[in-house]
C-alpha cells in the first residue's frame, strides 16, 4: 500500500518558540545548506548539525525534509520583489517580475526544479501567483487561456534558469566554453548538407544568456498579446 504524503506544512501551526530553535531559524539554515550542497546535500541530520541541535528537536517545528523544502522555497521566493504599483502596462510589469525571478533562481540554483515539482502554497509563492493571474486578467485573459499564459511564462523562466544554472556549473572556464562553442559551430558548418537550416541560422557561439532570455521572453509575450488581439482586448 502506498503511503500518502502528510498534510502540507502550511496547514499546521508553528509550535511556540524555544530560545535556541524556531521554524524561521531552521529555514534560514536550510537555505544556506541548499545553496552550498543542493537538494541532495540536505538531510535532517546535516541540518541539525548546522544548527548545533539534536535531530529530533527539529521535528517539533517541521514534519520532515519535505516540509523543510517547502518552507525553503517560499523563503527564497520572497526575494522576488513584487511591483509596488498596478500602473505599469501588463507586458512591462510581467517582464520586470520575470527578470527578477530569473535573478533569484540564479542565486539559488536548486530553486527552479523545486518550484516546478512542488505545490507552491506558501504565502510568498501565492502572492506572486496572484500577481501573475491578476496582471493577465486585467489585460483581458480569462479561463483556460489565462491559466495557459501563466504556465507558459512560469515554465519559460524556470526552464531557462535551470538550463542556465546547469550550463554555468558545467562550464566554469570561459576559455573552455568558448572553445566548445567554436567546435560545435564548426561541426555544424562541416555538415551543412545534412543541417542546412542550422548552418544558416544557429548561433552556437552565442553566450549572451541575458540577451537570449530577453528575446525568448519577448517571443512568449508576443504570443500572449496576439491572443489578446484576436479577442479584441489588446491594449
Amino acid at each position: 500500500m502506498s503511503r500518502s504524503r502528510p498534510p502540507a506544512v502550511w496547514f499546521a501551526e508553528e509550535p511556540p518558540r524555544r530560545p535556541r530553535l524556531s521554524r524561521e531559524r531552521i529555514v534560514r539554515a536550510a537555505v544556506a545548506l541548499l545553496d552550498a550542497e543542493g537538494v541532495a546535500g540536505l538531510s535532517m541530520r546535516r541540518l541539525a548539525a548546522r544548527l548545533d541541535a539534536g535531530v529530533m528537536s527539529l521535528y517539533e517545528y517541521v514534519g520532515g525534509k519535505e516540509d523543510v523544502l517547502d518552507l525553503a522555497v517560499d523563503e527564497v521566493v520572497a526575494g522576488i520583489e513584487l511591483p509596488g504599483t498596478d500602473d505599469l502596462p501588463w507586458r512591462e510589469a510581467l517582464t520586470r517580475q520575470l527578470v527578477r525571478s530569473r535573478r533569484v533562481m540564479r542565486r539559488h540554483p536548486w530553486l527552479p526544479a523545486l518550484m516546478a515539482t512542488r505545490p507552491l502554497l506558501g504565502p510568498h509563492s501565492l502572492a506572486r501567483s496572484e500577481f501573475f493571474y491578476a496582471t493577465l486578467a486585467r489585460a483581458g485573459l480569462e479561463g483556460p487561456r489565462l491559466t495557459a499564459a501563466v504556465g507558459a511564462l512560469t515554465y519559460y523562466v524556470q526552464g531557462y534558469a535551470a538550463m542556465e544554472n546547469l550550463w554555468r556549473h558545467r562550464m566554469r572556464d570561459s576559455g573552455e566554453e568558448a572553445e566548445l562553442r567554436r567546435q560545435a559551430q564548426e561541426f555544424i558548418a562541416q555538415h551543412a548538407g545534412r543541417y542546412p537550416t542550422l548552418t544558416r541560422h544557429a548561433r552556437l557561439d552565442d553566450d549572451d544568456f541575458d540577451g537570449q532570455f530577453a528575446l525568448g521572453l519577448e517571443t512568449v509575450l508576443d504570443g500572449i498579446e496576439a491572443q489578446l488581439a484576436g479577442r479584441g482586448t489588446a491594449p
